[in-house]
């Protein structure tokens, strides 16, 4: 057998099962993938891939992936493209937006696309480039114009293109821990996007300002994309549960990623559970449901390679557990909660909150948090509960990868239901825009305002706009808003604030003039009631408190928690679940103890919570 290690950028290679020697260190050959991971890990692209909806487990496999590769003697880049990443708390290793070794993996460094650092670098280059002879004024013009939540997006896919055109050269893999499904379709989606738009187009993008050089970087877009769209280099890994939402989006996410040239994929079915009592009706339930899952599975995702992770009895936090995740040895008696007595549950039905929430007769409820944590279900759940009282409900979703309509799957009288579809809002705006402008533009001036507004950035400009109008809407009735997850809604809220200081800006001076803009809907707490749901598992319940951190940041106070999906809550005696219940009762604890001004506590269903009528049922549970 070769034990070489490749060369940086080569495009294969074998894994060696055996003792590598690289640089004087010799890696054990028990540290080798396992054989769930052999038809992935045995011959990786140079670009590794995890994509899926939030809350599958795509960090855990990304970054227990990356380990394992390290651990056989190779040197390897571990990249969050999640602007809400908790890569920090699972490896002990302080974000940066520079490559930063991973203490104990020797050949691991991982990097955190940062977008507030990545917009600040990318406007600095651009006001750089400008002439010596540009005044002050022009300049603060300039950075004005690049201080939007576009700027923001066009800067953290600068530094993701840089990554896949050879700016990774030092590295023989390049690891993706990416953002929930919406998010992350946007992101790859973008080499296309901009390389068709910069295709022919002298002027660079207006909206960008005149001096953004984007131009320039257009040899490196193509490169990006044809590192995408090559299965020499690159993988997808779509990261499911057994779960028929998380599979069906898995299916949903494979031919949109075909549409886009990304054919290489693979599926994991992370968190895959058997049963080890036969008379727990929860343990069998659980266990059935997933298999029947599975067994379902959509014939797309059944042609693609697969490797199922089975359930652990421990977080994923730590290099221990990261390492154990993929390991079939038995899993080590240190990671293993210790059994607690049982004690019960404080908690309140989800009735009770709808009943402070209808106090208010009318304003905005936002249910914000992490990728699969529920928002959805809690969000539709909250505005049937109003509906019940005789309220008029319109609700809403900013989330790309919407389920509105299947969550509900049903109508109910005094309830509406729409989503922010960013293709059709970007269509509105670019018709709106054009409309104002058809009066004062010759043809051929139209036609370059036309092709400027086909700007991949116009999305994030109409999604603002219909964004706002929906806060606005609340003045009269309730709203209630289905948010993206948290990275991309902190996008959002970025967007938001930048509004915000424009119009103080506009209006400074004016006198009386009165000025209420979306931000400050959001910090008005007779407004707008923020409601986080998470799981009763230490990331979620860390993104929670980091995203209620953010709010708090922006002068916007949370109202209560949900805490969704605990098995605590369900009385089990399986093994396997009673172990993870310990680690239940260390979160609740932890919100317990200052997190949450209210919390409200929801167990795990055997059945999901899908329709009017189970929707129901959940808020009485």
């Amino acid at each position: 057998m070769d034990n070489k290690v490749p060369g940086p950028g080569s495009s294969q290679c074998d894994l060696p099962i055996e003792t590598i020697e690289q640089g004087g260190r010799a890696v054990p050959s028990g540290l080798k993938p396992q054989p769930q991971w052999s038809g992935l890990l045995r011959h990786p692209t140079r670009h590794l891939f995890f994509t899926g909806k939030g809350g599958v487990g795509k960090t855990s496999l990304s970054t227990a992936t990356a380990i394992a590769l390290a651990d056989a003697g190779l040197r390897v880049l571990l990249v969050s493209t999640d602007a809400a990443s908790n890569l920090d708390e699972m490896l002990g290793v302080p974000l940066r937006n520079t490559p930063t070794p991973v203490p104990g993996v020797p050949g691991l460094s991982m990097l955190n696309i940062d977008p507030d650092v990545a917009a600040e670098t990318y406007r600095q280059r651009v006001i750089a480039q400008m002439e010596g002879s540009s005044t002050e004024s022009e300049r603060a013009t300039v950075r004005e114009q690049l201080s939007g939540a576009c700027t923001t997006e066009i800067a953290s896919f600068d530094e993701f293109s840089n990554l896949l055109a050879g700016g990774a050269s030092d590295y023989d893999h390049v690891v993706f821990d990416t953002a929930p499904t919406g998010h992350t379709l946007r992101l790859l989606s973008l080499p296309k996007a901009w390389s068709g738009f910069l295709k022919g187009n002298d002027r660079g993008a207006s909206c960008l300002g005149p001096h953004s050089g984007l131009k320039m970087q257009e040899a490196r877009f193509n490169a990006a994309l044809a590192a995408l769209s090559d299965p020499t280099q690159t993988t997808i890994v779509l990261v499911a549960r057994p779960d028929q939402g998380a599979l069906a989006e898995a299916a949903r996410t494979s031919a949109e990623l075909r549409t886009l040239g990304l054919g290489n994929q693979h599926l994991a079915i992370n968190g895959v559970f058997h049963a080890s009592k036969p008379h727990d009706d929860v343990a069998l339930a659980l266990e059935s449901l997933g298999a029947q899952a599975m067994s379902n599975m959509p014939e797309a995702l059944r042609a693609l390679p697969q490797h199922r992770v089975p359930l652990r009895p421990f977080d994923t936090v730590g290099l221990p557990a990261l390492r154990a995740l993929l390991s079939e040895q038995p899993t080590p008696a240190d990671l293993i909660p210790a059994p607690q007595a049982d004690a019960p549950l404080s908690a309140q039905r989800l009735d009770k909150l709808v009943d402070e929430l209808a106090a208010a007769g009318k304003g905005l409820i936002m249910v914000m948090g992490k990728g699969g944590v529920g928002k959805t279900t809690i969000a539709a759940a909250l505005a049937i509960g109003l509906v019940r009282r005789g309220l008029a409900v319109h609700l809403s979703t900013t989330d790309p990868a919407a389920h509105l309509a299947m969550t509900l799957d049903g109508q109910l009288p005094g309830l509406s239901v729409d989503r922010i579809d960013p293709k059709v809002e970007t269509q509105r705006y670019i018709d709106k825009i054009m409309a104002a402008k058809a009066g004062q533009l010759d043809e051929q001036e139209k036609a370059l305002m036309l092709e400027d507004l086909q700007s991949p950035c116009t999305e994030e400009v109409a999604v603002f706009h219909a964004f706002s109008r929906t806060v606005t809407s609340a003045r009269s009735a309730f709203v209630v808003l289905d948010t993206a997850p948290t990275g991309h809604s902190l996008l959002l809220m970025d967007a938001t604030g930048a509004y915000h200081r424009q119009m103080v800006r506009a209006f400074e001076g004016h006198g009386s003039t009165h000025v209420v803009t979306p931000l400050m809907r959001l910090q008005d707490p007779a407004y707008t009631r923020i409601v986080l749901v998470t799981l009763p598992e230490t990331t979620p319940v860390s993104q929670a408190a980091a995203l209620q951190d953010d709010l708090r940041r922006a002068h916007i106070e949370p109202y209560a928690w949900v805490v969704n999906k605990s098995i605590l809550a369900t009385g089990t005696q399986d093994a396997t679940l009673r172990a993870r219940q310990q680690g239940e009762r260390r979160q609740m604890a932890r919100i317990a103890s200052g997190l949450a001004q209210r919390t409200f506590v929801l167990p795990w269903t055997p059945q999901p919570p899908v329709g009017v009528e189970a929707l129901t049922r959940l808020l009485d549970a």
